[in-house]
């Protein structure tokens, strides 16, 4: 049995039956990172001991014990701006080098007492700025089908773990699309929950009311499997909703009869790579083939989405980001006095990315362009949002390309911030709406993925992910890039 051919349902199936041990299972996916690591760089650190302790946990348990598990052996990989109890936590930046956090993110708790075993940390662009991973202070990490592209970003350590085989599945948070275009580009499942169904104690903020956790996975059982454990209020979290919580993977195939798909003239034409379009159009129309309805309606407000992102988030981030001093936390640099240490400390420690969006937002909410910049953000904001509010109410959810474009090559588009940040053009709608969304892959092109993401109003998981698996059960896909090794 080729462990790495398990979903974790089945995986954690066995585990508790007894039937694999969990630690069979943790040797199986180190060996796995050991041998894709040089060629993806998908980690920033691997725990091999405390994965093994964990493992041994498992498997010292008894039956009764392990039966309450629903993830019990199965090896999960953490975005590293999710922190980590004795752990090295940096949000892939120099200034937080060396901070080990004494606490864990309610995810990470969750996923822990749900039985999983948490391999490591995985690399991303310095405090999730970014849609490469080509920003992170550490190294780039590079796309599994081809090593000389980029995964996407800023979650594009956890989307690589998953495509290269070396995590069953993954954390990443998504604050204007970074769990689902690094999904797209990887050829996986990634699901941005609606703002409030995840807990973001513990996460390291970077606009927060934009940021949200969320599952990266082969499949889409495995990425509900993943929300079930990690979706829930949240005492610590005064943005987590009390909504309940649908057994997800229970209700995957339960099916859809008529589902009204709604097509956004907006997100197709000008600005879409055509090989791009093709695929995700062929996809659509096997969805209606088989039952669907697709509808054709108008975002109007979407042409404004990215101009209106990049106001918000730095202006955001810029507030977060103001606590990293050199005094509490993190990188100090020696100085003579206060002011040189803020300055020469947050001149080392942030990156330029990092920076330009810092000095952006602090723009934005400075006296006498707060008016014209910030609160006239927030106002088109509001006006995107009543965009979905209308088309929801003539259809069920609404389809798009998840990425404008197939996986770019590296270092093509770092110097150019403004294309790096049209790589967001299709997915920042759903974050300033506080929609959920997921990327789920719909076919290949010159042998890379492309991903077609479907929102769905607020709250409606179980809907999105019942119709991800209808994408899904009509999508061929290749053999994954560590099978495709073996053979």
């Amino acid at each position: 049995m080729n462990l790495l051919e398990l979903g974790a349902a089945a995986l954690a199936a066995a585990v508790r039956e007894g039937e694999v041990s969990a630690r069979q299972a943790v040797e199986a996916y180190i060996q796995q990172v050991q041998a894709s690591e040089p060629t993806v760089g998908a980690y920033l650190r691997l725990d091999e001991a405390g994965a093994r302790e964990q493992a041994e946990r498992i498997d010292q348990a008894s039956w009764e014990e392990r039966r309450r598990w629903p993830l019990a052996g199965v090896p999960v990989a953490v975005k590293d701006n999710i922190v980590m109890e004795g752990m090295e936590t940096t949000a892939g930046s120099k200034i937080l080098s060396g901070w080990v956090p004494p606490y864990s993110a309610t995810v990470v708790e969750r996923l822990v007492a749900a039985g999983a075993i948490i391999l490591g940390k995985t690399n991303l662009d310095e405090f999730a700025m970014g849609s490469s991973t080509e920003f992170s202070a550490y190294h780039p990490t590079y796309n599994p089908w081809d090593p000389g592209r980029v995964p996407g970003g800023s979650s594009g350590g956890s989307a690589a773990a998953v495509a290269a085989g070396s995590a069953l599945v993954a954390l990443g948070s998504d604050t204007g699309g970074s769990i689902r275009q690094p999904a797209a580009y990887c050829g996986v499942v990634g699901l941005k929950p609606t703002y409030g169904r995840v807990s973001r104690y513990g996460l390291i903020a970077f606009a927060s009311s934009l940021d949200q956790i969320g599952p990266l996975a082969r499949t889409v059982e495995d990425a509900a499997l993943l929300l079930e454990v990690l979706a829930g209020v949240d005492a610590k979290d005064a943005t987590s909703v009390d909504e309940p919580v649908p057994p997800y993977r229970q209700h995957l195939d339960q099916p859809l009869p008529g589902l009204r798909i709604g097509v956004p003239a907006e997100y197709f034409g000008e600005g879409i790579d055509p090989v791009v379009q093709r695929t995700v159009e062929a996809a659509l129309q096997r969805l209606a083939a088989g039952g669907a309805q697709l509808v054709p309606i108008s975002l109007p407000h979407t042409p404004y989405a990215i101009a209106t992102y990049y106001l918000i988030a730095p202006a955001e981030a810029s507030s977060n980001l103001a606590r990293y001093d050199g005094i509490r936390f993190g990188l100090r640099q020696p100085a003579s006095d206060l002011t040189q240490l803020y300055e020469s400390t947050r001149a080392a420690g942030f990156g330029v990315e990092v920076k330009r969006r810092i000095l952006l937002g602090t723009h934005v909410l400075s006296a006498g362009y707060y008016d014209a910049y910030y609160l006239r953000a927030e106002k088109v904001r509001t006006l995107i949002r009543q965009d979905f509010e209308q088309a929801f109410a003539h259809v069920d959810v609404v389809a798009t390309p998840t990425t404008p474009d197939l996986p770019f090559p590296l270092g093509s588009r770092s110097d150019d911030p403004l294309r790096m940040y049209l790589s967001d053009v299709c997915t920042v709608t759903s974050n300033l709406a506080g929609l959920p969304a997921i990327s789920v892959p719909c076919g290949w092109a010159e042998g890379l993925p492309v991903g077609l993401q479907l929102i769905g109003p607020a709250f409606s998981e179980d809907l999105l992910l019942r119709a991800a698996r209808m994408v899904e059960a009509v999508t061929e896909r290749p053999r994954w890039p560590w099978q495709r090794e073996e053979a």
